[in-house]
Parts: structure tokens; C-alpha cells; sequence
């Protein structure tokens, strides 16, 4: 029997979770208490805050009430129309997607489109999509892929795109979507994706936060969920580009007989934008060239056969969705099984569970997605379960956990996940998607290596193993096939390996820059080389991930960027302005970056805290879409800055990860033996150097002055020719026991002796 559902558990339960998500919570909960604005509870907490209330109430709510609950009220709602309904057990039928052998992938192909034609032409009645949606499951074949693209690019051109143009695309994980985009470059428009609302609450400040992306892309045409239309005022008074909004109702219906654009792979396949703020939004330029070299390489590193089956809950707005889930798929002839996000983020176990029923071999997600099923996954959900078919489990899209991937191993090889099916992958935008994979089969590597030493000198040396706190990394492989990558310090030489530095790449994959951008595409390239932002060393070939250039913090798979918030928070009453440091902090609970503000104040009344804290919040939802996880107020003086007054954002991460106590100012005597201590092994090994010089030009010198002397004797003794003979010999010794090397070129230049 399940137990009453009385309100002030349900609250209990809301005011558990807000103080596990933000350790300085001190708000009061109310049932109509804003889940977001006044608890902080993102997107991962209202998950667990869903979870525990099917536990502590012996509930089964739906996936609205994760989407569309805004305060403990609307929970209350979802449980209350939930009374008396048994959890829904998980459907254990097997419903296998391996198919048979099919073609050959269209290595001819110029486009994404020329791919799925090909596909449609050869084998119309081959599975490529099975989608979970509403509760329903339906299937797509090439053919009928192709057919409901056809019939959006006609309307599409009906109102009135035309090639080059931009559309912007923000659907949720359904039909349409593939419909819109293939649509969409059929009728020669260029896609840009966009992520949709995850609560219809807030969907008139998700499309705000959007105006930015819209104006950079210069869209003409949106198609969006029939909820947004009615915003098509708002977005169209302030994006002069933009003619109409558009739904997929809108798209029913015949339409008039229509002839695809052909086109070629110089052609832009998509705009990338960033996930994350959209203050300064950059759209990466993929073009059909870009796209299929990556999907090449990418089935190749993996190993990928038409036999495989993809499972897939990434978003279809993200590239590792898009261009791995689907584009890879539809290219190598395979299908692909789509969850949404939210079915995911509801249910966990739905994820294991289509691997296990469709026989999926090749899955992932960022890191959090594997922390989430070790956590939130009660063992009666996984009856029966069997992961034997899961042979290629790609983590990436953010930092790879080692303690993740090891507990993930250990806890589901009791259904029957087997080792060394991890792997751990690296990817951006700029290089469509992926850039280094472990290769199949082998195992994930970990390396261990001294925190100070690399901090100091910028070497990735191993830790000694009594270290009590080495920084452990873990490999994200080797690159891809016909990438390259490479190292550099700040003057853009090449280190050697296990040298740390910036991280660049090579490849046909790689953008040719930012959309109608010339300024940040100037600054992404390095003459062939592309800046990707991220510092990194190289080991043995394989790839190590040490931390990222341009602050940008990745939580749960999405990137934020800290400036905004950074000014915002030092506009609020109470908050010196300039003295905010927004940081990321790994997370080992999560598995995900936890956003983290560092701020001063000289408020020292606790209830004056309070307010500031929940002014904080609102600005972090207004701006990131998101609240941030957890809010320092600090005294004058403690977040670090540089000698020009910027923030130190990786030094102020540093205060918070060691403790409280290391975010106070610490004794400036302290400060000074820290340097000094600090300093030691540097200016030794500088001094060595400078040693090593000294003695090198004595050398050099004294072996000069007696080779000299030599040719000085042989010229008294015997001039002429046979002076200049040894004297030439004496030059050549010279050279060689100093180690130069020499070439001679344009030898044939010289007149003819004699």
C-alpha cells in the first residue's frame, strides 16, 4: 500500500534536496516556493528531487512533472493525480534492431543529402530511425526519410528560403525534427539548431536568451513547437532577418511538386552554436565536407559496422546528437534508437533498458549521464537487464571521471557490462565533433602525475606513489584517422611529450571559422592549426585533458561562460563590483562541473546573505538558464586577481576545492615563505641551465682557440694550398664535436676550381 501523500512530507523532502544541491541553502520552503529561482534546484537536482518523491511516496510520475513543475505545489499536483496507479514496469520484451548486411556507405557522396538519397534509392525499406515519442514508439526508413524531408523542403520553399539561407531549428527530439533539417538542405538552406524550452514556464525568457543567436545567423525562417508561436512577434520585432515563424502543423498536407538543390561539399552543412550563454554567440561553419570526413573517421575508430545499432537520449541541438547519433548513422547504414533528453533525465534506467532491448552496441554520453545511472538506478528497476551487446560506450562532451568509469564497470558487470567497453572520446564544435577516440576493446587510461610540478613548470610528470594527492587524468585516446594533433607553449612551438600547453589540431573536419565572425575567427587559427581552447599533453600518442583556456565551465553536457554572470553579481546590492570569480569545480557526486560563485561583500549580517544569495540565483537563471550550485560570500581581498586587476577564475577554484578555510585571505608572511618555497626548484633548474651555457661557450671557445693554433702552425710550416686544406679540416672538427650540423646548398653555383 502506498503511503498518504501529505504535503509537509513532500516539503521535507524539496527542503532535503536543496540543502544536498547548495550547502549554503538557508531559504524557506513553501509549496509555492520557486523550484529554481528561490531553491536552486537545476536541471540534475529536480531529477533526484523526482526520484525521491517516487520513492518516498511509492509513486510513477510522468515526464511533465520534471518539465513543467515549477514549485513543490505543482509536485504535489503530479503526485496526487499519481494515487493509486502502480509504478509503470519497464516493458522487457526484446525487440531487436540488428539487421543484416546492407550496402556499401556512399563514398561518392558530396552531401548529407546525396547520402540519404542514396540510401532511399538502394535500400528504401532499411530501418535508420526508431524513436521513442510520447510514450509511443515509431520507425523511419530511408525511404520514408527521405519522403518527409522532400515534403518540408517544399514548404520551406514555398515560403520562401532560398539557398544560403539560414533557418533556425528548435524542435524537440520527434520526426519533424529530422523531417525540418534534411528539409532544410534540400531546399539549399543552411540549418541552425537551437535547444528548445525544457519548461514551458519560461519559455518566453528561453526564447529571449535566443534573440542573440538569431540575429548572428541572420535566420530567415524559424520552425519551432506551437507553444513558441505566439511569441513570433517578439523574436520578428527584434530580428529583422527573420519573415516567419513556423510549426510543424504548418508542413501537413501535400505540396506542390519541388526539385531538391544540389548541392556541393563546400557548402555549409549546419551552424553549431554554443550551448551555453549567448551573449556573444559564435556559430561554427560545418560545411557537407567537414561533416562526412568526421563521420568517416569516426565509424572507422570505432569500428562501426552495418550490423551496429546506436542507442541514443542525446539532444538533436548538440553536435554529439546530431552528427554522432544521427549523420553517422544515416551515412554508415545503421540505425539509430532516439530517446529524448527528458525521458533520460526522468528515468535513467530507460536508457539501459533500449541498449537492452534493441541490442544496441554503440551508446554514451557525457559523464554525468553514466554518474546518473550509478546513483539514481535502484537495482529493482535493472531485473533482467542484459548490456552484453553494449561493445562501444563513448564518454565525453565534458571531464572524464576515472572514478566514474571504474565504479560504472564494477557495478553493471552483474548485467553483464563488460570491461573495457568504455571509452573515453574528445570532441568540439570547430572539428564537427569528434577529434580522439580509445579505440574499441582496449582499456581507458589513467595517469597519475604531480599536481605542483605541473603547475609549476608545466610538465605532466608521474607522481611519486606515496603522493598523497596526485592529479588523475584520464586518456581520451588517440585522434581520429587523417587528424593530427599537437602541443604548443605561448610562443607556438612545439612540446614535446608530456609537455603541457595549448591544444591544436589538423584535419579535414576542422571549420573554417565562425559564422559572419572575421574577428573570433582571426583568433581560432595558428596558420594550418586550429586553437581549440583547451590546455592538454600528449603521452604516447594518446590525448590528456588538463583544463581549458577560456574558462568555460560544462555542466551537464552544456557550456557556460562565466562573464555575464561575473558582471551581473557585481551590479547586486551588497556585492563589490569586480571582485565576482564564476568557476567550475568538479563534482564527484554528479559527475559534472558544478557552477560555483566566488564573491566579496562586506555584509556581515546573516540574514542580509540570505537575500543576496537569492538575488544571485535569480540573475543566474535569468542569464545561464540554470541556478548555480553553490555561492561563497567572502571577505574584501579574497578572490585573486592578476597585477592588471582581472580575476584569477583557476586560482579562485583552487581556494574553494582545498576548503573554506582556503578561500580567507591567508597571512601575508605565509604568502611570502609560499613564494619563496615555490620558487626554489624553478630557479634551480634555471640556474642549471644557465650553467649548462656557460660551460658549453668555454668549451666551445677553448676548442676553437686550439683548432686555431693548429692552422696557425700548418700555415708557417707549409703555405698555400695545403694551409687552406687543413685549415678546412679544422673547421669541419670544429663543428662536429660542437655538435652543429651543417648543409650546403646551391654547391653547384660555385665556378669550377683550378
Amino acid at each position: 500500500m502506498s503511503p498518504p501523500i501529505d504535503a509537509n512530507r513532500l516539503l521535507a523532502v524539496v527542503a532535503e534536496v536543496a540543502r544536498e544541491a547548495r550547502p549554503h541553502f538557508e531559504a524557506y520552503v513553501a509549496l509555492d516556493s520557486s523550484l529554481e529561482r528561490e531553491l536552486g534546484l537545476d536541471s540534475l537536482a529536480r531529477v533526484e528531487l523526482v526520484l525521491r518523491l517516487e520513492r518516498e511516496f511509492a509513486a510513477s510520475l510522468p515526464e511533465q512533472a520534471l518539465a513543467s513543475s515549477e514549485t513543490p505545489r505543482d509536485l504535489l499536483r503530479f503526485l496526487l493525480a499519481s494515487a493509486g496507479q502502480a509504478p509503470k514496469a519497464a516493458d522487457r520484451t526484446l525487440a531487436s534492431l540488428v539487421q543484416a548486411e546492407g550496402v556499401r556507405p556512399p563514398d561518392a557522396a558530396r552531401t548529407l543529402t546525396e547520402a540519404l538519397e542514396y540510401h532511399a534509392q538502394r535500400q528504401p525499406e532499411r530501418l535508420t530511425v526508431h524513436l521513442y515519442e510520447e510514450g509511443d514508439e515509431k520507425s523511419l526508413t530511408y525511404r520514408a526519410l527521405w519522403d518527409g524531408a522532400l515534403l518540408y523542403a517544399a514548404r520551406l520553399a514555398e515560403a520562401g528560403v532560398t539557398p544560403g539561407q539560414t533557418v533556425a531549428i528548435m524542435l524537440p527530439t520527434c520526426r519533424e525534427y529530422l523531417f525540418c533539417f534534411y528539409g532544410v538542405l534540400l531546399a539549399g538552406g543552411i540549418p541552425v539548431p537551437l535547444y528548445p524550452p525544457a519548461r514551458l514556464a519560461t519559455i518566453e525568457d528561453h526564447m529571449t536568451r535566443h534573440i542573440g543567436i538569431l540575429k548572428s545567423a541572420g535566420a530567415s525562417i524559424m520552425v519551432t513547437i506551437p507553444e513558441a508561436k505566439a511569441l513570433a512577434w517578439l523574436l520578428r520585432a527584434q530580428v529583422e532577418s527573420l519573415r516567419a515563424v513556423l510549426v510543424p502543423a504548418d508542413f501537413s498536407g501535400p505540396a506542390a511538386a519541388f526539385t531538391p538543390v544540389r548541392g556541393t561539399g563546400g557548402q555549409i552543412g549546419f551552424l553549431q552554436y554554443t550551448s551555453g550563454s549567448t551573449g556573444n554567440p559564435k556559430g561554427v561553419v560545418l560545411t557537407h565536407a567537414n561533416l562526412l570526413a568526421n563521420v568517416k573517421a569516426m565509424g572507422k575508430a570505432a569500428r562501426a559496422t552495418t550490423e551496429d545499432v546506436f542507442v541514443s537520449w542525446l539532444p538533436l541541438y548538440h553536435d554529439m546528437g546530431l552528427i554522432g547519433g544521427c549523420f553517422a548513422t544515416m551515412y554508415l547504414g545503421f540505425p539509430v534508437v532516439l530517446m529524448s533528453p527528458l525521458a533520460f533525465l526522468s528515468r535513467p534506467s530507460q536508457w539501459l533498458r533500449a541498449i537492452h532491448r534493441h541490442r544496441g552496441t554503440i551508446s554514451g554520453g557525457p559523464n554525468f549521464s553514466y554518474e546518473l545511472c550509478l546513483r539514481r538506478i535502484p537495482d529493482e528497476e535493472l531485473e533482467g537487464l542484459d548490456l552484453a551487446s553494449w561493445r562501444f560506450a563513448f564518454n565525453g562532451a565534458e571531464p572524464v571521471s576515472a572514478d566514474t568509469l571504474a565504479a560504472f564497470e564494477e557495478r553493471f558487470s552483474r548485467w553483464n557490462f563488460r570491461k573495457n567497453v568504455i571509452s573515453p572520446v574528445y570532441g568540439l564544435a570547430e572539428a564537427s565533433v569528434g577529434l580522439a577516440f580509445t579505440p574499441p576493446g582496449e582499456p581507458w587510461q589513467v595517469d597519475l602525475i604531480d599536481r605542483d610540478w605541473l603547475s609549476r613548470t608545466g610538465e605532466a610528470v608521474p607522481a611519486r606513489p606515496n603522493d598523497p594527492s596526485p592529479l588523475k587524468l584520464v586518456s581520451c585516446g588517440a585522434s581520429i584517422p587523417d587528424h593530427d594533433l599537437r602541443v604548443v607553449d605561448a610562443a607556438g612551438l612545439e612540446l614535446p611529450d608530456r609537455g603541457e600547453g595549448q591544444l591544436q589540431f589538423r584535419g579535414p573536419s576542422a571549420t573554417s571559422g565562425y559564422y559572419r565572425n572575421p574577428e573570433a575567427t582571426k583568433g581560432l587559427f595558428d596558420g594550418e592549426w586550429v586553437n581549440t581552447g583547451d590546455r592538454a599533453y600528449l603521452s604516447e600518442g594518446n590525448l590528456y585533458i588538463t583544463g581549458r583556456e577560456k574558462d568555460v565551465i560544462i555542466r551537464g553536457g552544456r557550456n557556460i561562460s562565466p562573464y555575464e554572470l561575473e558582471e551581473a553579481v557585481g551590479g547586486v546590492a551588497g556585492i563589490r563590483r569586480g571582485c565576482v570569480a564564476v568557476f567550475g569545480s568538479m563534482d564527484a557526486a554528479s559527475g559534472t562541473e558544478r557552477v560555483v560563485v566566488l564573491a566579496e561583500t562586506r555584509e556581515v549580517d546573516p540574514s542580509r546573505h540570505a537575500e543576496v544569495r537569492r538575488r544571485i540565483n535569480e540573475l543566474a537563471v535569468s542569464l545561464i538558464g540554470a541556478p548555480v550550485d553553490d555561492i561563497v560570500l567572502a571577505p574584501p581581498h579574497t578572490v585573486p586577481k592578476t597585477s592588471s586587476g582581472k580575476i584569477r577564475r583557476l586560482a579562485a577554484r583552487d581556494y574553494y576545492e582545498r576548503g573554506p578555510s582556503a578561500v580567507k585571505p591567508q597571512a601575508v608572511w605565509w604568502q611570502f615563505v609560499r613564494l619563496a618555497i615555490g620558487g626554489v626548484l624553478p630557479q634551480l633548474r634555471r640556474g642549471w641551465r644557465v650553467a649548462r651555457g656557460l660551460l658549453f661557450a668555454a668549451y666551445a671557445w677553448l676548442l676553437f682557440g686550439a683548432l686555431f693554433i693548429v692552422v696557425l702552425a700548418a700555415a708557417a710550416i707549409s703555405p698555400g694550398r695545403r694551409t687552406w686544406q687543413i685549415a678546412q679540416r679544422c673547421a669541419r672538427l670544429f663543428f662536429w664535436l660542437c655538435r652543429i650540423p651543417l648543409a650546403m646548398r646551391g654547391r653547384e653555383n660555385l665556378p669550377p676550381s683550378g
